[in-house]
């Protein structure tokens, strides 16, 4: 049995537009019934209408700021009355602003609570559900490649994937430890997408891929029981990411300077290694 097949349930938060819509128009497309949410009511509003054109009955909406956890306890109250028990959970909901490690107070606040603590509230609201109803299912966190290989320039938003990150691995250790349980944890790492917080307003660039590109690579991945599902783009292929992923842990290992990828005295050792 599938998570994705006729019939189930999946929550996705984030879904207004991007990769949540996608995912949502995705999983309809396999059949399932779907609640979606987002803190943007209007733009809610509008996905519901267009997925429900194609998907009649079988799409639920709640307006949720997923840093609140009374408003994810809602969504999840919603979600269930709607549909049923849920077998796919995808925390995609997410926010990004330039900070400094020292500054931007109010974004950092901004970014943790959505990135993270949105994270942390959706497993804490549906997970306990998910084990006792003792059925397949899945969590599907959404991570980055900036919260594994930590570039400069945004230090909030990489702190809060690489939080992620550590959440959903400490998840999938978790689930495993549950005698006969079918729950499993994914990390959905996109690589360059199109999206409206990646580039609002503006043209997809060619080394972009599309939100239902990275849909369906959800999919693969955690049909193929992968736990990383770490997205390609246009213009970075696995084998670049693997090299970056690899020298971002080689700093630790071999004493680099922290970021060393990035300094002036190791850029061109990275170039060398990564065959650029």
């Amino acid at each position: 049995m599938s998570v994705f097949e006729e019939g189930r349930s999946a929550v996705v938060t984030g879904a207004a537009g991007g990769i949540g819509l996608a995912v949502a128009t995705t999983c309809l497309g396999r059949g399932m019934r779907v609640t979606i949410a987002d803190q943007d009511e209007e733009r809610l509003g509008a996905a519901r209408a267009a997925l429900e054109a194609d998907a009649p009955g079988r799409v639920a909406h709640v307006v949720c700021d997923v840093s609140e956890a009374e408003s994810v306890e809602a969504l999840r109250d919603a979600a269930l009355a709607a549909h049923g028990p849920v077998d796919l959970l995808v925390n995609n909901a997410g926010v990004g602003r330039p900070t400094k490690p020292w500054a931007e107070r109010e974004a950092w606040e901004t970014t943790l609570g959505v990135n993270l603590w949105g994270v942390v509230n959706g497993l804490m609201a549906f997970v306990p559900g998910m084990i006792a109803a003792g059925r397949e299912g899945a969590v599907v966190n959404l991570g980055s490649k900036q919260g594994i290989t930590n570039p400069p320039g945004n230090a909030a938003y990489n702190v809060s994937k690489a939080g992620v990150k550590a959440l959903t691995e400490q998840l999938a250790w978790e689930f495993r430890q549950i005698e006969g349980g079918q729950l499993s944890a994914h990390l959905l790492v996109p690589g360059f997408t199109f999206t409206g917080m990646t580039a609002p307003g503006a043209e997809k660039p060619d080394s972009a891929w599309w939100p239902e590109q990275v849909a369906e690579r959800m999919i693969e991945g955690v049909e193929a029981g992968r736990f990383y599902i770490i997205c390609p783009d246009n213009e970075v292929d696995w084998d670049t990411d693997r090299k970056r992923i690899a020298w971002s842990a080689g700093d630790i290992t071999e004493g680099r300077p922290a970021l060393s990828r990035w300094h002036p005295e190791h850029a061109e050792a990275f170039k060398r290694f990564a065959g650029s």
